[in-house]
């Protein structure tokens, strides 16, 4: 196996919506935390208008939402790195509360 291969992707929406609420700095904050084997990409639309900003973290498929660049660190320690997701921040629609 490849060592340098990519392990997971997250995705940053920067639709309209999204990026009014911040968006634009939350991808911002992903680049400046940086994981190993982990590719962060800005995307058009994640398709979930209004609770954003949206991140959606792949192959795992675990959303997040009305993330703020405050709250990247976390994401990046516990999940990305740590391979825990940050529970108060799951969007519920996904991932409902007691599942």
């Amino acid at each position: 196996m490849d060592e340098t291969a990519l392990t997971k992707q997250v995705r940053v929406c920067q639709h309209q919506s999204c990026r009014h609420l911040g968006a634009a700095q939350v991808l911002e904050a992903f680049e400046l935390h940086r994981v190993d084997r982990v590719e962060v990409v800005a995307v058009h639309c994640l398709g979930q208008c209004g609770n954003g900003p949206m991140v959606l973290v792949l192959p795992e498929e675990v959303w997040y939402y009305r993330v703020s660049p405050q709250e990247v660190p976390a994401v990046v320690e516990r999940h990305l790195r740590g391979g825990n997701p940050v529970k108060r921040m799951l969007y519920p629609k996904f991932h409902p509360p007691n599942s």
